[in-house]
């Protein structure tokens, strides 16, 4: 399929810049993939698209403070580092390298990420930035060097620190919102879901942003269960799309977890007739992934389409794909020729999904991480 075949024309102005003051006032567009029937609604009417015996599957990562912003160590220019995702694990012979402060006997922390890294075209291995300054106006609170650079010119940096490196990050970093959004976050925990738990990812999950803990609470006592996986989001599912034929893109590995306890619900749902409703399109790719190998490895029956497990995932879901687990799709609304809104469309259909979007577009809906959500079921 041709890239051009997900655009939609967008006017600017309906691209969200602040969150609502109440989750639950977001709007939510209803579309009923059996007769195509639109319905317009907010997203605290979401209970009465819900059933006694479905399943809400939900994503419990939390984003971390990933935007920091440095200089380099010989020369001062401005340096701003993403993090993408932890690869301590893949360099363990760096991160176990004893480094110690200068003067001192003082063991340093260290932490390995790939980065996204601006401007990256002077930031060689070697290169080394530093973070802020301590209290005592000394020595920086966060040093790091490039150990490698890897595909798509991301850099692989390693971080030294006295302390606890959540600490740091939540006293030197900056949540790194879309570039698409231009205001300042008054309120971090604004781009948190309220479930939000297991830190790790560079990008909210954003259609669980609309829930409350009230509605959390009343979707639960109408017997609908909630299973939470997690998927530590990286820009990789945000990545534009460069190439003409779409088969030929590639996304960047996410790593996701199921426990044996949501694996449980999800089956007891399948084999008791009940829906499997994805919050999000994260939640959609892990659930999707794990029904994938389970099959791939003969094991899918009537009673279990998914199993606990934890790994990496790269899927690419676009039309023509066919989905083993899901059953309804909560979700944002997404830029044109996105690898988002290709998901979408192989849930449903490629013209309804760009026919529901131009009406979406004539109803004033707010569009992408801070806008309104979609039920598609």
């Amino acid at each position: 399929m041709d890239l051009h075949d997900f655009y939609y024309d967008l006017p600017e102005e309906l691209i969200a810049q602040d969150p609502l003051e109440k989750r639950s006032d977001s709007r939510m567009m209803v579309v009923h993939r059996d007769s195509g029937e639109i319905e317009h609604r907010h997203f605290s009417d979401l209970l009465d698209y819900l059933k006694e015996g479905d399943c809400l599957v939900i994503n419990d990562t939390k984003v971390i403070p990933a935007r920091l912003l440095g200089v380099k160590e010989d020369t001062g220019a401005a340096v701003e580092v993403l993090l993408l995702k932890d690869a301590s694990e893949r360099y363990a012979d760096k991160a176990a390298e004893e480094l110690t402060s200068a003067g001192s006997d003082t063991k340093i922390n260290t932490r390995i990420w790939e980065c996204l890294v601006k401007p990256g075209k002077k930031m060689k291995p070697g290169a080394r930035v530093v973070f802020g300054q301590s209290e005592e106006g000394g020595k920086p609170l966060l040093s790091a060097e490039v150990l490698d650079v890897v595909e798509d010119g991301n850099r692989i940096i390693r971080f030294e620190f006295e302390g606890i490196w959540e600490e740091i990050l939540d006293k030197m970093g900056e949540m790194p919102l879309p570039p698409y959004i231009t205001h300042k976050l008054e309120d971090k925990n604004r781009y948190q879901t309220v479930y939000a738990k297991n830190s790790g990812s560079a990008a909210a999950p954003t259609a669980g942003l609309h829930f409350t803990e009230e509605m959390l609470n009343d979707i639960e006592a109408r017997g609908i269960r909630i299973a939470r996986l997690t998927l530590h989001v990286g820009l990789g599912t945000f990545r534009p799309v460069k190439v003409e034929k779409i088969e030929e893109h590639h996304m960047h590995s996410e790593y996701f977890e199921l426990s044996e306890e949501a694996a449980g619900i999800i089956n007891d749902t399948k084999a008791a007739g009940g829906r499997v409703i994805s919050v999000g399109t994260t939640s959609t790719r892990t659930l999707e992934t794990v029904a994938c190998r389970l099959q791939s490895e003969g094991g899918a029956s009537d009673t279990q389409v998914v199993r606990a497990m934890k790994g990496w995932t790269d899927i690419f879901i676009y039309p023509g794909y066919t989905f083993k687990v899901i059953d309804g799709l909560i979700t944002n609304f997404h830029l044109p020729e996105s690898t988002l809104i290709m998901l979408v469309s192989a849930f449903y259909n490629r013209e309804a999904v760009l026919s529901a979007y131009s009406e979406a577009v004539n109803e004033r809906y707010r569009f992408f991480s801070f806008g309104d959500a979609s039920f598609w079921i």
